[in-house]
């Protein structure tokens, strides 16, 4: 889309976002009587000033034509015209319309000066005492200091929109730390991430090899590499290489910097025999006190075996109707005995099976138990399988917001050491999807001499956030652990948990058109998104599916013709199109209509909603309404819509936990580098009734084969054995 420039004088605001990161304004352009409507992901200019905007126009399918601003330059009002309508705009403390037009009569084009420089003449004015004189200068100051904020950060080639998120953050001090410490803003202002830091700091001077670009760079390569990675730390090499990538400098220049920060405690390490392990804060404190908790369970649980244990668990299965395998039996009985159990298995292992007769003996001896799982769907699964009530770990801990929205460590719970869940025994399923910083939560809440059941199937993928628990605590070797491997007959008879194993031993699924699981073959990656968008627009509603409801586009990754963001829009165009009548907001390059089915991307612990959650749009007015479940609806104002995306196609990672009646999966040589045997397996195993593989079967192929996982770098199972880390 072409940059163009607007100028004109701002004559009211629209909507302003509570965050200050979005407005709509109306511009009245240089040389014209007519208004335009402009939006700037900002907080709004003030009315009567002057801007220059620059950006593109296009057209809203509602609101019309709007010129959507990327950059904005401003002046403060230089008219008589232009000095009253801002004052009478409620700019400034202390001063409406009938006032403005006194001002303005009184000092003509110098009434800003007045209150800028001389508020003492301010009391010229019949009305005008000491106090509001002195009100009417502070809030114009403010103003002012804003707008010097704009006018340093655009001529050092920053849009002036971050002006007021860094007055709210520094107030007068904000040029002094735009000048003297600049990499301050990617630490402690939300939106402002390292990179634009170190733009402001390079067009104020600061030297490549500058020791505070330095240390501010290694800092952000940690926390980046970890958080795209899934890491608790890195080792240092890798460290050094990234952040000499990132700060474009040589290995040495970065290793020398690293070394001046560990000299001065900047990072927190860990040495495994030869290698150096550098962590975050928060994922080091998060790794030390999983590992901590857990082995205080294990140490200070009292068993729970009764004399007439397996007694019991017969009694159980006769009023059930069940015959237990083995190590199902096994399961239960080390589920009494130990603080800490591990039980994994793949589909149709009857883990379901285990839980149930676990709660049925737990209760019968008196004890409480409380059921969780990381995602809502999967919390619902649980349920539905038991027929008990089951809760996110994030309400079963009361979550009640964060700290910080920059760090999802500083969350506030209800329920934490000084408060802890009141429970005998804790059941968690869906394991391998908690990362390591919502496991130290929920162990920090857990009571002491509490029973914790972890449950979950390790070959699937890991969490989406830092860390490989379930994995790690497998790798440890220090927790009973019984791993269910017999497939019942009833699953057995299932073509999708049979394929499920095949792929999991690395054997080709069993495929046939018409049956429970198909594979069928594209010409291209254009082909295999049409044939999906074919699918789920005529073949499976005329089968009988709601597609809305029963069927999820899955994808390995975002982007190319089969990713996640081009089936969302394809998807969307077939299943949801624009029509008169129905309404639609535009957010950044999305375009949401109501009856879209959306997907919430981070935790939002004020709405109640969290990572994962899907939803629909039920309602768009100035702001989006999303369901989510009978019980919940969540308000969107439009700069939050950044909070959730299209679900039209979701990505594999994102449907951990859930499950459908239907999954549709593109495997296509484009995504050749997430094409791995645990991402299938994970992918598949989210389909109750039928999967329908879509693209070429060389890259089936491929993802079957390629058994190597993404190494993450943690050291939680060495902590466990108690494994000494210099």
């Amino acid at each position: 889309m072409e940059q163009e420039q607007l100028s004109g004088m701002v004559e009211s605001v629209v909507f302003a976002s509570d965050d200050g990161r979005f407005s709509v304004f109306r511009l009245k352009p240089e040389g014209k009587r007519h208004l335009v409507t402009a939006t700037i992901p900002a907080a709004p200019p003030l009315v009567g000033q002057q801007v220059q905007l620059t950006g593109a126009w296009f057209r809203h399918p509602r609101f019309g034509e709007q010129f959507k601003a990327t950059g904005i330059q401003v002046a403060a009002p230089s008219s008589a015209e232009g000095i009253e309508r801002f004052l009478a705009s409620g700019a400034v403390e202390g001063v409406g319309p009938a006032m403005a037009s006194r001002l303005v009569a009184a000092f003509g084009e110098k009434a800003l000066d007045v209150i800028e420089n001389e508020p003492h003449r301010l009391r010229e004015i019949p009305g005008i005492g000491p106090k509001t004189a002195a009100k009417m200068h502070a809030s114009y100051t403010a103003q002012s200091e804003i707008r010097d904020i704009m006018l340093w950060l655009e001529t050092h080639g920053v849009s002036g929109a971050y002006a007021g998120r860094l007055y709210k953050q520094y107030g007068s001090f904000a040029l002094d730390v735009l000048e003297r410490d600049p990499y301050r803003l990617a630490r402690e202002v939300g939106g402002f991430g390292f990179v634009l830091a170190d733009r402001v700091a390079q067009a104020a001077g600061v030297v490549p090899e500058d020791p505070q670009r330095l240390a501010a760079g290694l800092g952000y390569a940690l926390r980046s590499v970890c958080a795209s990675g899934g890491h608790c730390c890195l080792p240092e090499d890798l460290l050094i290489g990234r952040a000499a990538q990132l700060l474009g400098v040589s290995r040495a220049a970065a290793a020398g910097a690293l070394r001046e920060e560990l000299r001065g405690g900047q990072f927190l390490t860990a040495s495994l025999g030869s290698e150096l392990f550098i962590y975050p804060t928060h994922l080091y404190r998060a790794e030390t006190e999983v590992a901590g908790r857990l082995l205080d369970l294990k140490r200070r649980a009292v068993a729970l075996t009764p004399a007439d244990a397996e007694a019991l668990t017969l009694e159980w299965e006769q009023a059930d109707g069940i015959e237990l395998a083995m190590g199902q039996r096994a399961a239960i009985a080390a589920a009494l005995s130990h603080g800490i159990f591990l039980l994994t298995g793949g589909p149709g292992t009857g883990k379901t099976t285990v839980i149930r007769g676990m709660l049925a003996i737990f209760e019968r001896l008196g004890y409480s138990v409380l059921l969780g799982a990381p995602t809502g769907r999967a919390a619902k699964r649980l349920a539905e399988s038991t027929g008990r009530k089951a809760m996110t770990v994030h309400r079963l801990l009361e979550s009640q917001g964060r700290l910080s929205d920059e760090d999802e460590d500083e969350a506030v719970f209800g329920r934490d050491e000084d408060e802890p869940l009141t429970a005998d025994v804790v059941i968690l399923d869906e394991i391998s999807m908690m990362d390591i910083v919502l496991m130290r939560h929920f162990l920090a809440a857990a009571p002491p001499g509490c029973h914790v059941i972890l449950v979950g199937d390790a070959d699937q993928l890991p969490s989406v956030g830092p860390g490989a628990v379930l994995k790690e605590l497998l790798r440890s070797e220090v927790f009973p652990c019984v791993r269910l491997t017999e497939i019942f007959r009833q699953a057995e008879e299932s073509v999708i948990v049979r394929n499920a194993h095949a792929i999991n031993a690395g054997r080709l699924p069993v495929c046939a058109l018409g049956t429970a699981f198909e594979f069928r073959e594209a010409a291209s990656e254009e082909d295999a998104a049409r044939q999906i968008a074919a699918l789920c627009g005529e073949e499976l509603p005329a089968a009988g599916y709601d597609v809305q409801a029963d069927v999820q586009v899955l994808s390995p990754m975002h982007r190319q013709p089969c990713g996640v963001d081009a089936l969302n829009r394809l998807l969307q165009k077939t299943l949801n199109p624009a029509a008169p009548g129905r309404p639609e907001i535009v957010a950044g390059a999305v375009t949401y209509r109501l009856g879209d089915k959306v997907i919430q991307m981070k935790n939002d612990y004020q709405k109640g909603v969290f990572n994962g959650d899907l939803g629909v749009i039920e309602a768009i007015t100035d702001r989006v309404m999303v369901r989510y479940g009978p019980d919940l609806v969540a308000e969107y104002e439009t700069a939050e819509l950044v909070e959730i995306a299209p679900a039209y196609a979701i990505s594999v990672h994102k449907s951990q936990g859930s499950e459908y009646p239907v999954i549709l999966l593109p495997l296509v040589p484009g995504h050749r580098v997430m094409l791995q045997r645990n991402l299938l397996y994970t992918a598949v195993t989210r389909a109750k009734e039928r999967v329908i593989l879509v693209g070429s079967r060389a890259a089936l192929l491929t993802a079957v084969g390629n058994d190597r996982t993404r190494r993450r770098y943690t050291l939680l199972a060495e902590r466990l054995n108690e494994t000494p880390l210099e």
